[in-house]
């Protein structure tokens, strides 16, 4: 059974940083694709980074350049380094992960960017 569980969320400033963990347990294959994605009060959910198992990475054009996702292979570990952050980037962020034998989900974590 995989299982995904997301830590790190809560209220910063704008400006400030957080960064979010999402451990992973049960994904057996050896290939597969971690993300993270987000959605917002009355927003659709959105995918806003994603790491392969070698490394290659993707972002959205609204995180670029403010957020890095990096992972731990050995730990099943994927991380969501946020800088620089703004009121917009509030929502609850989700761990989101590929594999061939399917797609899963974490819990969630709010992410409050307020003054």
């Amino acid at each position: 059974q995989v299982q995904l569980v997301e830590s790190g969320g809560g209220l910063v400033q704008p400006g400030g940083s957080l960064r979010l963990s999402c451990a992973a347990s049960g994904i057996t294959d050896t290939w597969y694709v971690m993300g993270w994605s987000r959605q917002a009060p009355g927003k659709q959910r959105e995918l806003i980074a994603t790491i392969s198992s070698g490394g290659s990475t993707n972002y959205a054009d609204s995180i670029k350049g403010r957020f890095t996702i990096s992972r731990d292979n050995a730990k099943n570990t994927v991380y969501l380094q946020m800088n620089n952050l703004k009121p917009e980037d509030t929502a609850v962020y989700y761990c989101k992960a590929t594999t061939f034998s399917g797609v899963y989900w974490g819990q969630g974590t709010q992410v409050t960017v307020s003054s």
